[in-house]
């Protein structure tokens, strides 16, 4: 059964990154986000921390964290599981 939380960060990331030729089951939970695997930039990494601080009530507060909160979608399953109101979680 697929994890809710990590197809609804794969939903957030295509949606509010704007990818047109990528869909969420493309999105592979242990692909690199930042650098090779999607290939995102900084201004990307901005973006998507700014929606899943919204999203998830959570704070991401250094570079650092956020670099290692976005090495993958895995890796920010867990990172958010750590830091939210399980209220906030996808069903």
């Amino acid at each position: 059964m697929p994890d809710p939380l990590k197809a609804r960060l794969k939903d957030l990331i295509v949606t509010t990154l704007k990818l047109e030729d990528v869909t969420p089951a493309e999105l592979a939970d242990d692909e690199p986000l930042i650098g090779s695997g999607l290939n995102l930039d900084s201004i990307d990494a901005l973006e998507l921390v700014v929606t899943l601080e919204k999203e998830f009530g959570i704070k991401i507060g250094s570079s650092e964290e956020s670099r290692q909160a976005l090495a993958s979608i895995s890796h920010l399953a867990e990172f958010i599981r750590a830091r939210v109101d399980p209220a906030r979680l996808p069903a």
